[in-house]
């Protein structure tokens, strides 16, 4: 019998992504959290939130299967020191712990780069112990001091492009 081996490419976003990114996201915000509005708005609508703004988002495939999302969101906070949130980050519970997370993250922060952004915020919450590291591996910082619309997020964070 053949050991097949199997590759995780990351892609750009097409419609056809959309349930994927709603219900791989759900499902670990319902895990950790609770669904909360600016959650609903963004992963109802990816393309009047994310993409028809600016943003971007990248899937991560396992066999043409989407098993990871990432989103690049256009900043809309006050402080306007920011390009972009890297948000909606979520991995297939089975895939984890294969660099999928970092894959996609890496893949976010070279889009952002390519459309000129400096700086990249995000928020997160410390019981994400595996996000937490992934973001610091990354490159990036804690920071404190932006409005959240979340209840949950406890830590925030940006990465600076220079």
């Amino acid at each position: 019998m053949n050991n097949l081996t199997t590759t995780i490419r990351i892609v750009d976003y097409q419609p056809v992504h959309a349930p994927f990114f709603k219900s791989l996201n759900e499902a670990w915000i319902n895990q950790f959290f609770t669904m909360e509005e600016p959650d609903r708005k963004m992963l109802n609508d990816p393309d009047g939130y994310i993409l028809n703004r600016g943003g971007a988002i990248k899937v991560a495939l396992e066999n043409d299967t989407p098993v990871g999302v990432c989103a690049l969101v256009p900043w809309h906070g006050p402080d306007t020191e920011f390009d972009f949130e890297l948000a909606k980050m979520a991995v297939d519970p089975g895939v984890r712990g294969r660099g999928v997370g970092e894959s996609l993250g890496k893949a976010v922060l070279q889009a952002a780069k390519d459309k000129g952004a400096r700086r990249i915020y995000l928020e997160t919450n410390t019981i994400l112990d595996s996000a937490l590291r992934l973001y610091k591996r990354l490159g990036f910082t804690e920071i404190t001091g932006c409005d959240t619309p979340y209840a949950r997020c406890n830590t925030q964070m940006e990465y600076r492009i220079s």
